[in-house]
């Protein structure tokens, strides 16, 4: 130790040696994020390439509305075509009520009421557009909650996406545009188009 510091008192040393300590610690922590944040965003490019379709994918969905909706990559789409329309809400129904199928029976009760009261209800904040029949036997169903008490109100959802929404998506700009894109990408590379990510994180 050189003459200067050998003379200073001992609690100035620890002081010293304390904030060395923090500015250690502060600088890998900063480190850390960093790479946490560049592999998070990386992540998400590499999870938004593979949900990007190829123009196989679009011609697919052209064919039948059970092609888009067997497709995650499809059903992300529709969604934002759906968005566009505002009504997003019959794909997030149609989505809870696939999930509900698959909840464990000691749980069914509690997200039976929150489903019904999210999207089924009368004035419910996602309310879905149903027949009074529908609604009424659904709010039946749900008060002895089974694994199969929105099979009827998720099927007339269905119905309605396929004849209604789905028919205007087939002529809509996104999916034109995606297939514009798509066939000039796979044409050029065979890889996944990203001409239109932004359009469909924000809708159509």
């Amino acid at each position: 130790m050189c003459k200067g510091l050998a003379t200073l008192p001992a609690t100035c040393l620890k002081s010293a040696k304390d904030i060395k300590h923090k500015i250690s610690f502060l600088l890998q922590k900063q480190e850390s994020q960093e790479v946490d944040h560049k592999q998070t965003k990386e992540t998400k490019n590499e999870d938004a390439a593979k949900r990007m379709p190829t123009a196989a994918d679009v011609e697919k969905w052209k064919e039948s509305f059970s092609c888009v909706m067997n497709s995650e990559t499809g059903r992300s789409v529709f969604s934002s075509f759906l968005r566009s329309e505002f009504s997003q809400e019959n794909m997030h129904f149609w989505l809870a009520c696939e999930d509900f199928k698959n909840t464990p029976t000691c749980k069914l009760d509690k997200k039976a009421k929150f489903i019904y009261k999210q999207y089924v209800a009368e004035g419910s904040p996602n309310e879905v557009n149903l027949d009074a029949a529908t609604r009424e036997e659904t709010c039946e169903n749900v008060t002895s909650a089974s694994p199969s008490c929105f099979d009827e109100a998720q099927r007339r959802i269905y119905i309605l996406m396929e004849k209604d929404s789905y028919r205007r998506f087939l002529h809509s700009k996104l999916i034109l545009d995606l297939s514009q894109a798509t066939r000039k990408k796979d044409k050029k590379s065979g890889s996944h188009t990203a001409d239109i990510r932004q359009e469909l994180a924000g809708g159509a």
